[in-house]
């Protein structure tokens, strides 16, 4: 006679289940349909391509906005015929701030956060005027300077930064890192003492385009330092840019006339030039909107990195197309300087270390 096994017996009859491993199974939670949506939704383009492929593309789309609208510039203000500097930097200012309310607002790239005090307000004011003296006089050298000098002085801008540091917030660096910006400022006198098209009212402008966002980063770093006054560089612009576009619009009136109805009778008889103010504009947005996207994909050194081999690229692009003069004592002058903003990064990176 068979004895009767319980359920004891027959589940002592299996070694395997004996491990407290064994006798409790860890099965996963199954996501929800809003936990799964949200998932694909932010797999995206990231489940099609791997991390690196996207980063380069990202990255390739930084330089490509970057230059592109540095040569739609050149073209509509000295090639075009277009010579309202301020209309178009309005435009641009315009377009980002529609774009910004889109992307964020609707496509939610990144949250929304409001302004919570009348001195968050100023501040972000304050930042708009220096930006708008920055972009401005960027845009007026573009009419008198080619695209390669325009780069050259736009290097110096750790320079300027530096000075305005110590000036506004008696930030002393190293001997190192002042040292490393005598080869900043010794090739830009070598390249504009040998420029062939030297503009000196161009040469101004770009000097004071540079100065502006050095400005602009110290500024913003003092005004904006608190945790509560902190906002994400995209809501930042997409507050910056209105302001922007009410402070240029007396001065475009004043300086540039009735340039609005001046570009309405043009596009009626050149549908062309409707396409490039739209695409430029268009364009201006998605420098700003690359450059988050290449900060959140690689490191702040990286993007210094790239930013300084970004220069060159937009000189060499620009003389393939504009076919403006250089030498070889342009050229020099403008390597040096690139050169000394490498080191300048580098001293700049150790100081931090050592401070660490």
């Amino acid at each position: 006679m068979v004895e009767a096994q319980s359920w004891t017996t027959r589940r002592g009859s299996n070694p395997r289940l004996e491990s407290p491993q064994d006798q409790v199974l860890d099965m996963p939670v199954t996501p929800t349909a809003e936990i799964r949506q949200q998932q694909y939704s932010n797999g995206g383009i990231t489940s099609l391509v791997s991390p690196n492929v996207l980063t380069a593309l990202i990255i390739a789309s930084w330089y490509c906005s970057n230059i592109g609208v540095l040569l739609l510039n050149k073209y509509l203000l000295s090639f075009y015929g277009y010579r309202y500097p301020i209309f178009l930097t309005m435009l641009h200012m315009l377009s980002c701030a529609t774009y910004s309310l889109v992307a964020i607002k609707w496509l939610e790239i990144v949250p929304f956060q409001q302004i919570h005090s009348r001195k968050q307000f100023f501040n972000i004011l304050a930042l708009s005027a220096i930006f708008c003296f920055s972009v401005v006089c960027g845009n007026t050298s573009l009419r008198y300077l080619p695209v390669s000098f325009n780069q050259a002085i736009g290097a110096t801008t750790p320079f300027f930064t530096a000075i305005f540091a110590f000036v506004i917030t008696c930030k002393k660096e190293t001997a190192e890192v002042y040292l490393a910006l005598v080869p900043v400022v010794l090739g830009i006198v070598l390249a504009s003492n040998s420029e062939p098209l030297f503009h000196l009212f161009g040469f101004l402008m770009a000097l004071g385009s540079t100065a502006g966002r050095a400005l602009k980063s110290v500024v913003q770093g003092l005004l904006l330092s608190s945790d509560a006054e902190k906002l994400h560089s995209m809501n930042l612009l997409l507050y910056m840019a209105p302001m922007a576009a009410m402070i240029l619009l007396p001065f475009t009136l004043y300086i540039e006339g009735n340039v609005a109805a001046v570009t309405v009778e043009k596009a009626k008889g050149d549908r062309f030039m409707v396409f490039l103010l739209i695409g430029n504009a268009t364009v201006a947005y998605l420098v700003n909107l690359t450059n988050f996207l290449v900060t959140k994909h690689t490191s702040a050194l990286t993007l210094q990195v790239l930013g300084n081999a970004k220069a060159a690229v937009a000189a060499v692009v620009s003389v393939l197309i504009f076919r403006n003069p250089v030498n070889i004592m342009g050229i020099t002058g403008f390597a040096v300087t690139v050169m000394g903003v490498v080191l300048y990064s580098e001293a700049k990176k150790r100081s931090k270390v050592t401070a660490h």
